[in-house]
């Protein structure tokens, strides 16, 4: 079963797709593209320093979707989601979401901890909606109390701070409680996989590592090839890097000099020390040399442009259909 009330701002989307939002690599370019290519397109918003860029690459990305529309009336425009990160760590968040509640974005993705009722009230006050991330039902259920409108799960595979429940175990839980939007993240790198998370209860599959190796994202070559080389059994789940268990690729880990069989237990305080570009001991950066990714990358071997894997993803979605229905 999934749910019978989808904002509306999350319908009409050309494929069921909301982009995940990546520290270090969804940048507006990124983002454009993917609005463009018909789906929700999405980044953190700590992603723009200084915090000042943010205003900018807001009123760029605005501007540039509303004239591609007027040039292409008939075409699918997916919305902005911006990325907040609600976390002790983040001084800016207080910044950042004046910033965009002035632009009136129409969908906010909170991560870490359920957003307190002040933004919730915020984006609520001129139609916005906020979805919230999370990996268990005692989390489900904090957001909910919060007031959310949606619930991405991050599920086992996911790549980057993920969780290590099965999708099955998670959505089934959390569609027995809750009947609003469920968006569901965890090694979803296909059309196929895309309507496997409709049949499993889901609304919307949330897609990250696939769009890591594309054209517009905001990553560096080497990044993007290990994205194509690396299988399943080269991500990593570990919270050595940020105190808080993530996947990584296993290829970073081995060329920052550290055993990835052997990574000691994570510093708890470790994530809030990120804020201040902290290293590890090895004096690898997380995230810009310690590589996130998810159990997906085995189906990924390509670089294509969004636009290229957006269209892929919508052959194999609807052949999908095609053979379920005989």
């Amino acid at each position: 079963m999934s749910s019978t009330n989808i904002p509306s701002v999350l319908q009409g989307l050309r494929l069921p797709i909301i982009s995940a939002p990546m520290f270090t690599v969804s940048y507006p370019e990124l983002v454009l593209a993917q609005c463009k290519a018909g789906i929700v397109g999405s980044f953190p918003a700590l992603n723009a320093r200084p915090p000042e860029l943010l205003d900018e690459w807001l009123t760029q990305i605005t501007s540039d979707l509303k004239g591609h529309q007027e040039k292409n009336p008939t075409a699918k425009i997916g919305p902005l989601a911006v990325n907040q990160i609600v976390h002790i760590s983040n001084t800016r968040l207080e910044q950042d979401m004046r910033t965009c509640v002035k632009h009136r974005i129409p969908i906010y993705i909170t991560s870490l901890r359920a957003p307190i009722k002040e933004i919730v009230d915020a984006v609520h006050s001129y139609g916005g909606i906020v979805l919230h991330d999370v990996i268990s039902i005692r989390h489900a259920e904090k957001a909910l109390e919060a007031g959310v409108d949606g619930l991405i799960l991050v599920a086992a595979g996911a790549g980057g701070h993920a969780g290590g429940l099965s999708p099955f175990a998670l959505v089934g839980e959390v569609r027995a409680m809750y009947s609003g939007p469920i968006i569901l993240s965890g090694a979803i790198s296909t059309g196929d996989a895309v309507l496997a998370s409709l049949a499993m209860g889901a609304d919307f599959a949330y897609m990250g590592t696939r769009f890591i190796a594309s054209k517009e994202a905001h990553a560096s070559d080497q990044y993007k090839e290990a994205i194509v080389s690396a299988q399943a059994a080269d991500i990593v789940y570990t919270d050595h890097f940020t105190g808080i268990h993530g996947n990584y690729i296993k290829q970073s880990i081995l060329s920052a000099g550290l055993d990835p069989d052997n990574l000691p237990k994570g510093d708890p305080q470790a994530f809030a020390k990120l804020s201040q570009a902290s290293k590890d001991s090895s004096g690898a950066k997380a995230w810009k040399d310690i590589w996130g990714a998810g159990q997906g990358v085995g189906l990924i071997d390509t670089i294509p442009s969004v636009a290229q894997i957006v269209d892929q993803l919508e052959v194999e979605f609807n052949a999908a259909k095609q053979r379920l229905l005989g």
